[in-house]
């Protein structure tokens, strides 16, 4: 095989690949992460199980994979969002909004991320494909409340960073199942949660 012939194969692959993961999470996102099958991702995918099994080898690593997609994403399109620099200049309000709207607009986007970072403390068996996804959350709001709340001490910020993790978790999925005004309002009240639980903290 030629090495233009190879670069071609191994473009097809990570187009594959690629295909593959957008089709687990739309199955995660329309029903859960314990009943997706890997036969219903290969199906959305349009590959047969056979072809799917030659890049992953089960659920658990189609769903590692995507975690890892997940944590890459937000990563480079939330740096701003999540950056240390002058959020103690901040009001609590003005920093929700910076951290919350482009939070749930990524939300909206990869509904399959809700599904995997539930699947993080729904599913211990299933700590694994997730935990990466869960930590890269729990460590930028950690960095944040270690810079509002300087006189919290180590463990509190870890239980004040969870909790507020725990918060956005519960609304996430109203949200994202929301439209139009409806969403809009319960985007006002997961601020407004987050506001009451936060700002006492702070003072």
């Amino acid at each position: 095989m030629s090495e233009e012939q190879h670069v071609r194969r191994q473009a097809r692959g990570e187009r594959r690949m690629a295909e593959i993961l957008d089709a687990a999470a739309a199955v995660f996102a329309e029903i859960g992460y314990a009943s997706a099958t890997t036969n219903a991702i290969a199906a959305r995918a349009g590959v047969s199980p056979g072809s799917l099994y030659q890049f992953f080898a089960n659920k658990e690593a189609i769903a590692q994979a995507l975690g890892e997609r997940f944590v890459e994403q937000m990563r480079t399109s939330h740096a701003s969002a999540f950056a240390i620099e002058g959020i103690a200049d901040l009001r609590l309000d003005e920093l929700l909004d910076r951290i919350v709207d482009p939070l749930v607009t990524f939300n909206v986007a990869n509904p399959g991320m809700k599904v995997l970072l539930a699947a993080s403390t729904d599913l211990p068996a299933q700590l694994a494909p997730t935990l990466a996804l869960h930590n890269s959350v729990l460590g930028r709001v950690e960095a944040i409340v270690a810079v509002r709340a300087p006189g919290l001490s180590e463990e509190d910020r870890s239980r004040c960073a969870l909790v507020t993790l725990s918060i956005v978790k519960a609304l996430m999925g109203p949200i994202v199942a929301a439209t139009g005004t409806t969403r809009a309002a319960l985007v006002t009240e997961l601020k407004r949660a987050l506001h009451g639980y936060l700002a006492p903290l702070e003072n």
